[in-house]
Order: C-alpha cells, then sequence, then structure tokens
C-alpha cells in the first residue's frame, strides 16, 4: 500500500535544470544566484528588503540580535510553534516568555497579548520583541498587534515559516506589520531550498544590518572600511561585528527561484485539498482549521498544514489511537505541536503545565493530516476513510 506522507516537496525538471546550470557555472555559492533568489522573493512578498540565510532558525536568530535582544531583555512568542521560535531569543542571551493561543485559529490571541502587556507595564517587564507565529500558514491578526507595539514600543518578529506567499487583508506577510518576517524553505515548506530561509524587512539599515550577521560580520565595500588606505587593495575586509556563517548557497538559490515560478500552482493546490477536506470532513468529531485571523480582518492561509482537533465523546477513540491506527495504515499524520513551555528544557527553566491552557488543549488533540501539492482526490479519499474508522473507539 502506497504511503500517504504528510507533507512533501515537488521537484521537477524546471528544479533540476536550475541547480545543473549552478553546478556548472563557477558559482556554488557567494555567487549571483542568491542575490537573484532574493529579489524575487522581495517581490512576491511585496517588500524592499530580502536577506536570504542557511535556515529560518539562522533567521530567527540574526533578527533578534539585529533588533536588540540579549541580556536584560525578553522576548514572547506563541507556546504552539517548534522550539526556534523561542530559541532564537535564548541564543542570544534574552529571556523568553510565551502568550497563550486563540483556540480558533492557534495563533497567538491577541486578547491574551494586551492583558499580558498591561500586567507586564505594570511589572515593569514589557517585552523588548514579540514573535508571533503564522500556524499552519494562516496569518495572526496583525492590525491589532501592530497597535500595541507601537504603544508599548516593542519589535515585532514575525514567523512565517509556515506563510509563503500568504495574505492578511489583501497584503502578502512580510509587507507591511512587522520590523522582520522570517521564512522557512525546507523541504516540507511551501517552497523548498532543501534547507533554507529568508528574512524580509522595510528598513535598508536593518537589512543591512542582517546581511553583516549572516557572514561573519565582514565588510568588503570600500566606503565602510575603517582601516582602507592606499596601499589596501581589492583583497581587503574587515570584521565589524560578530557574525555566523548563515548564508545560503547558490545551488540552493537556483532552487528557490525554480520553485517560486509554481507559487500560485502550489497555492492553488493546497487550497483545493483544505476545501475538500473541509466539505468531506464536515460530519466527523473534529474542529477543522479556522479560516480568518480575527474579527474583520481576512487572510489567504499558505495551508502549509491541515491540523484537526479531535472532539472527545462516546465512541470516540484517543488521539494517541487514532494517530497509531492512520500510521499503520501508511498515513504520515503527525502532530503540530507540543508547547514549547513543555519540552524538558523549558521546564527547566521554570515554566509548568497549566501556564498556557488553550496550547495545552489543542496540542492533546491536534493531528497534522496529508496536504501538499501532490495529493490526488484518491489518495484524499483514502486518508478520510481511514480516519473515519480511526476515530471509531
Amino acid at each position: 500500500m502506497e504511503y500517504i506522507p504528510y507533507a512533501t516537496q515537488s521537484i521537477n525538471e524546471d528544479d533540476l535544470a536550475a541547480v545543473r546550470e549552478v553546478l556548472t557555472s563557477g558559482w556554488l555559492t557567494q555567487g549571483p544566484a542568491v542575490p537573484r533568489f532574493e529579489q524575487a522573493f522581495a517581490a512576491l512578498q511585496g517588500v524592499a528588503h530580502a536577506v536570504a540565510v542557511s535556515n529560518a532558525t539562522a533567521g530567527l536568530h540574526i533578527a533578534c540580535l539585529a533588533l536588540g535582544a540579549g541580556p536584560g531583555k525578553t522576548v514572547w512568542t506563541s507556546p504552539n510553534s517548534f522550539v526556534a521560535s523561542s530559541n532564537c531569543a535564548l541564543y542570544c542571551g534574552a529571556g523568553v516568555d510565551f502568550v497563550d493561543i486563540d483556540p480558533a485559529t492557534r495563533n497567538m490571541s491577541g486578547s491574551a497579548l494586551a492583558a499580558k502587556l498591561e500586567q507586564a507595564e505594570r511589572d515593569g517587564q514589557l517585552p523588548a520583541i514579540v514573535i508571533p507565529v503564522h500556524f499552519a500558514g494562516l496569518a495572526c491578526d496583525l492590525t491589532p498587534m501592530r497597535a500595541l507595539a507601537d504603544r508599548y514600543g516593542f519589535k515585532i518578529i514575525e514567523d512565517a515559516s509556515h506563510a509563503v506567499g500568504a495574505s492578511y487583508n489583501g497584503q502578502p506577510i512580510g509587507s507591511r506589520y512587522a520590523d522582520a518576517s522570517v521564512f522557512s524553505f525546507h523541504p516540507v515548506k511551501i517552497v523548498t531550498t532543501g534547507e533554507g530561509g529568508m528574512v524580509t524587512t522595510p528598513d535598508a539599515a536593518l537589512a543591512r544590518q542582517l546581511q553583516l550577521l549572516r557572514s561573519h560580520g565582514i565588510k568588503r565595500e570600500p566606503g565602510e572600511m575603517q582601516q582602507a588606505n592606499a596601499s589596501t587593495g581589492a583583497w581587503h575586509y574587515e570584521q565589524h561585528s560578530l557574525g555566523f556563517n548563515y548564508r545560503l548557497t547558490d545551488i540552493q538559490a537556483a532552487l528557490g527561484s525554480s520553485q517560486l515560478q509554481r507559487i500560485s500552482a502550489f497555492h492553488a493546490a493546497r487550497e483545493r485539498v483544505a476545501e475538500r477536506y473541509d466539505q468531506l470532513l464536515a460530519g466527523l468529531p473534529l474542529r477543522l482549521p479556522a479560516r480568518l485571523p480575527g474579527p474583520g480582518a481576512t487572510a489567504r492561509s499558505s495551508w502549509h498544514l491541515y491540523v484537526v482537533e479531535i472532539v472527545p465523546g462516546p465512541g470516540v477513540a484517543e488521539r494517541a489511537t487514532v494517530f497509531a491506527r492512520l500510521r499503520e495504515a501508511g498515513i504520515g499524520v503527525n502532530v503540530h505541536y507540543m508547547p514549547i513551555p513543555l519540552q524538558p528544557y523549558y521546564r527547566a527553566l521554570g515554566f509548568r503545565p497549566g501556564q498556557f491552557p488553550a496550547a495545552e488543549a489543542y496540542a492533546a488533540q491536534a493531528l497534522s493530516i496529508p496536504i501538499y501539492p501532490m495529493l490526488t482526490d484518491a489518495m484524499q479519499d483514502r486518508v478520510i476513510a481511514t480516519l473515519t474508522q480511526a476515530l471509531r473507539a
């Protein structure tokens, strides 16, 4: 029986040709393919600057650094995410806290954020940065978050790892509301470079800082040198800050540029799968994904994930049983995510069960079922039929 994964990449002959061209070009890294990819991605997201990095975790790290995370500062994010969304702050020596989710959208709750900020202001402990996570590709409700950022003086980094090509109120994610936005090109994401990421920002100075941080903090431009003189030549470079080797290769950038040519088709296919799930799962004891990020807001999800929540009740099997039955039947379901504060590392930092009840309640029943462009109706029908059977106690 054919195995159906929860997600997989789509590679075609154009992608292979783009990679072959780079392999024979003489520029495997630090060549022209990376800036071409950055320009194409910035245009897609409707933003002035895009900085390619080795992965989204690296992007989150240097975005936090560039926006001032460090000792004595605190970063808030969502408990419903991969650990990279909070680890990035710890890498900088900053503290971390979390804001509980909205049970419907599974994104950071705007009301919980507002209440937590009010208390933090009274306590003199406002965050330096807030990292909302666009879970599964559905945008957070960004308008009120931007207003809160302006009121309380924190920076916003969107963790848009799930949201390449998604939109909020008719505008691409990363184009308006955040100081920086971080995207992922892991193989299970919307488009892939194998591993890789991108940081977008409207701020030219911030983009330049990100470029330095991704490449050892080294400057090569004559106008930026401190020690250049008549005796120095084209070999001269200077390290001005403590950066990292977080560069993307030209091989990866070529694959990414090729993938971007098909992003409209990728989105249309994912939307079709999601709409079909909405229709065919409607009668089952499941909570289905939300479509809107907040009152009066509109969004187009990238549909990176399609996550259902099992509604417990008489005759309904437990989540662990449903999960095992689907895996045994060759359906590669997964769970996104165990709340970050419940990870052993974070418990050692002082977090404990019960602090973020909405995230914990969601995680106890969540199940990610297959969604990707190549999922056929027949494959989807098999997922639905198997899930229907697996839900029976």
